[in-house]
């Protein structure tokens, strides 16, 4: 965060137009790039780009190092030579181009990919070396996904024992017998990164820098716990003792339970929390700045005891402090991250933020629960080291938060905001953020959009209908670019320098 006053937008990839059932790394994100950069925009932010598990969330992925299939570019697969159009295009990708069909992806992108991977000892652009095949997390998920495919999808906790506790001969073996299948999910990284690390260069040359998202917890099944138990709190079978979650509060009677197995902080205390340095570290060769989800987690975690139907009954427990921020800075040096210091947060919590010099978080929907209340969350209070959002990915939009709202709220946001439905509630919510004091101001593309909450992206505890919000083909247009930019220039965050082109990992 070097710079002050730049604006940004919050896109998933998954949400880009594309006529394969999902965004991807193609052509739509290149022109995304050049809508960011014709509308003033110095930043893209988006979620999580692992493989998704079952939820299809990207908060809950088979590996927090590992590329998401699904946002392989299959264009520019034929580009390269490895797919012939004829072996894709005319394929059912479900749904129409609104929204993401999980299953119908699930069920024909992997018989594509494995086509395309076949072919790629063709010629030496291919050859498999470098930052990424030295890397050493990618033999155990390729093993993990290759097991995971001859069990039929079940968890690592349901198979042999052998191979659930990683006994050395039972390892050797699978190895041994999947090795087909291993080179096949090796393949699928190598396009993932080849087509990601093209793209981010061709961002950062048109001056708009990656804001990346970092899950602070992984998915129990998923390569990380499968092959570093030692990392996180289990029993000698493998199961949680106690996982991860949310109290009670105000919105949740019940609080929530996100079921992910918490870390054993006093173990990766002791090895100098090498696990968490090669994660950040890794992630620093993917993005620019990094958004650490529940950066709140670090001061203490909340923790419930395994096979709770609720999150009542969880407690809270200590974490790593700023002993662990000043570890990483020892070893990486001093990174671009944003803390997500959202939810309840005490005063050892504001203390930690200010220790480790992060700009913190602030939602404009947070600021008007209460009628000319006092509220950290309006933005005459913000301080200049901080990133406003109108709403994240886990709030409704501008535009369907407002219609939802109680009277006193929408009372409260009209009269502070000077909102009209004549400019758009939307436009008036999202200039308080460009207006404000904040040094970044990250809007979602659905609040651009002026969308309601059809396009809502995620409602935390519910299953069944998230992430699947996706923009039509040409919403992102010339004109909306020029109003964007109109406001850049009005509010001061155009951009004031280029950003530095990236080095593409070798």
């Amino acid at each position: 965060m070097k710079d002050v006053r730049k604006a940004g937008i919050l896109m998933p990839i998954s949400s880009l137009p594309s006529p394969y059932g999902i965004g991807t790394l193609g052509a739509e994100a290149r022109k995304f790039v050049d809508f960011l950069a014709a509308g003033g925009q110095s930043c893209w932010q988006v979620l999580p780009l692992g493989p998704t598990s079952y939820g299809d969330s990207p908060y809950q992925s088979f590996s927090s190092f590992a590329g998401n299939p699904y946002f392989i570019d299959l264009d520019t697969l034929a580009e390269w030579g490895l797919l012939e159009p004829g072996e894709y295009e005319s394929l059912d990708w479900g749904g129409d181009q609104s929204y993401v069909d999980y299953e119908a992806l699930y069920r024909r992108r992997f018989g594509v990919l494995r086509l395309a991977v076949s072919r790629l000892s063709r010629g030496d652009r291919f050859e498999m070396r470098g930052t990424l095949w030295n890397a050493d997390w990618l033999e155990d998920y390729a093993l993990f996904m290759a097991l995971k495919d001859r069990y039929s999808g079940r968890s690592w906790l349901e198979w042999p024992e052998e191979l659930r506790l990683r006994k050395s001969a039972a390892l050797d073996q699978a190895r041994a017998e999947l090795d087909g299948e291993t080179s096949f999910w090796k393949g699928v990284q190598y396009l993932f990164f080849s087509q990601w690390w093209t793209l981010k260069e061709y961002a950062n040359q048109k001056g708009v820098s990656i804001i990346g998202d970092l899950p602070i917890y992984v998915a129990l099944d998923s390569a990380d716990v499968w092959a570093g138990r030692s990392q996180f709190q289990l029993d000698g079978e493998g199961w949680p003792t106690e996982v991860a979650g949310c109290p009670p509060d105000a919105f949740t009677a019940d609080g929530q339970l996100w079921g992910n197995p918490l870390f054993n902080w006093e173990r990766m205390r002791e090895e100098g929390y090498a696990w968490w340095l090669k994660r950040i570290a890794w992630q620093f060769q993917l993005y620019d700045t990094l958004r650490i989800d529940h950066f709140r987690g670090f001061d203490a975690y909340y923790a419930i005891p395994y096979g709770d139907k609720t999150a009542r009954n969880g407690r809270w427990r200590p974490g790593p402090g700023i002993e662990f921020f000043k570890t990483v800075n020892r070893a990486l040096g001093k990174k671009d991250i944003i803390a997500e210091d959202l939810g309840f947060l005490t005063p050892s919590v504001h203390k930690l933020l200010r220790n480790s010099g992060y700009p913190g978080m602030k939602v404009l929907q947070f600021a008007f629960d209460d009628k000319y209340s006092d509220s950290d969350y309006l933005p005459h209070r913000y301080p200049a080291k901080c990133v406003v959002y109108a709403g994240t990915h886990d709030n409704d939009t501008v535009q369907g938060w407002l219609a939802l709202a109680p009277r006193r709220v929408k009372s409260f946001a009209r009269d502070y905001l000077r909102l009209s439905r004549r400019e758009g509630y939307h436009w008036g919510v999202m200039r308080a953020a460009w207006a404000s004091p904040a040094d970044l101001a990250v809007m979602q593309l659905q609040d651009v959009l002026g969308l309601g909450s059809e396009a809502r992206m995620n409602i935390p505890s519910t299953l069944g209908n998230n992430w699947k919000w996706r923009a039509l083909p040409g919403a992102c247009n010339e004109e909306l670019a020029q109003r964007l930019y109109q406001e850049m220039r009005v509010y001061q965050r155009l951009p004031k320098k280029p950003v530095p082109r990236a080095k593409r990992p070798k």
